[in-house]
């Protein structure tokens, strides 16, 4: 992409100029004068000036000679006097080259062209790599992983304005005025519709971006995908969500995590299992349903097995503990209690026979 400046006092020459080296690929800037076009040249330098001689404030034979002195950006003049010792005088004071008008379009990008390329301007430019995103300037050919991707000449000129500040954000301010060359500022709005069709090309959304990142109030900025995650976020490998983070298994949580069933704390710890209820407690695994009954207990596999009976005894003996007694059952003393026959037909009453 070259940036051109163009020296015309006609409106609408000029505008008509403008369109044709901007659909040519071209970044254009325009003066109406001679001295503002002066001013413009040595205030940005542009790549070449298309400089007219029938200007309204200084003739632009002597624009020419008064650029020389101080810039030896190139020069094309064109102009409707064709006299040919015009055109010696005008090479003679520094122009490279000469067009009559009426010119076309395709006349004047060729002679564009032709002048940036004999004097090296432009040259050299390696292609621009960012991430599988490959701008190549010279070539103002565009690929994404290998694939060519189609763009217009100002989608162009903004993705490779981009590429050339790759991880740095631009603000819309500067795209206008070095892609749009609106110093003055312009239409942000412009700015965003060639992002919006930027992105459909690259095949990405502003919702989902992979190269084109908008910062809000402030621009965008073209970075390649990876770039754009930081380590330790949050879902990365080293993050809080990674494979490192809080819920991976360590020595203080046992071999089953913060969940597992007999971990300290955990969710489940209420229901561990206890004591009493394993095989290594005093009583040993309990039947199926519970502890004995009054009438046996019962075994998971057949019915109920019979067993002694139990009765409930009379006033206690001095250091007897009240309750029930079964056989084998022993008092706080460590004797064991003695066993109470089934209750005879005399034997009516809790307290023994009539």
């Amino acid at each position: 992409m070259a940036h051109l400046l163009v020296v015309e006092d006609d409106p609408q020459l000029r505008g008509a100029l403008v369109r044709a080296l901007r659909d040519k690929g071209h970044a254009v800037a325009t003066a109406p004068t001679g001295m503002a076009g002066l001013d413009a040249a040595v205030t940005h330098p542009p790549d070449l000036v298309v400089l007219d001689l029938g200007l309204p404030d200084v003739d632009g034979a002597q624009v020419l000679r008064m650029l020389r002195a101080v810039s030896d950006v190139p020069v094309i003049v064109a102009t409707a006097r064709d006299e040919e010792p015009e055109m010696v005088a005008l090479l003679g004071d520094g122009a490279d080259d000469y067009i009559v008008k009426p010119f076309g379009a395709a006349q004047l990008d060729a002679r564009v062209k032709a002048v940036l390329r004999r004097l090296g301007v432009g040259a050299g430019e390696e292609p621009l790599r960012v991430g599988g995103l490959c701008v190549d300037p010279a070539a103002r050919e565009v690929a994404l992983d290998g694939v060519a991707v189609e763009l217009t000449p100002r989608e162009f000129d903004l993705l490779a304005h981009l590429a050339r500040r790759a991880g740095q954000v631009v603000s819309r301010r500067e795209l206008l005025a070095e892609v749009w060359h609106q110093p003055l500022g312009g239409a942000d709005k412009t700015v965003d519709v060639h992002l919006s069709w930027l992105r459909r090309k690259l095949g990405e959304t502003a919702q989902a971006p992979r190269y084109l990142h908008t910062v809000r109030t402030v621009g965008v900025k073209l970075a390649a995908p990876d770039a754009t995650r930081r380590p330790g976020a949050l879902g990365t490998p080293e993050g809080p969500g990674g494979p490192e983070g809080p819920s991976t298994p360590s020595a203080a949580d046992g071999p089953e995590g913060p969940k597992g069933p007999y971990t300290a704390g955990g969710p489940d710890a209420a229901r561990r299992p206890r004591a009493l209820d394993t095989p290594e407690g005093p009583h040993g695994p309990k039947a199926p349903d519970g502890p004995e009954g009054p009438h046996g207990s019962e075994t998971p596999d057949g019915p109920k097995a019979p067993g002694p009976a139990y009765t409930v005894v009379g006033p206690r003996a001095p250091g007897a503990p009240a309750g029930l007694a079964g056989p084998g059952a022993a008092d706080p003393a460590g004797a064991p209690s003695a066993q109470v026959p089934p209750p005879g037909p005399a034997d009516n009453t809790p307290d023994g026979p009539a």
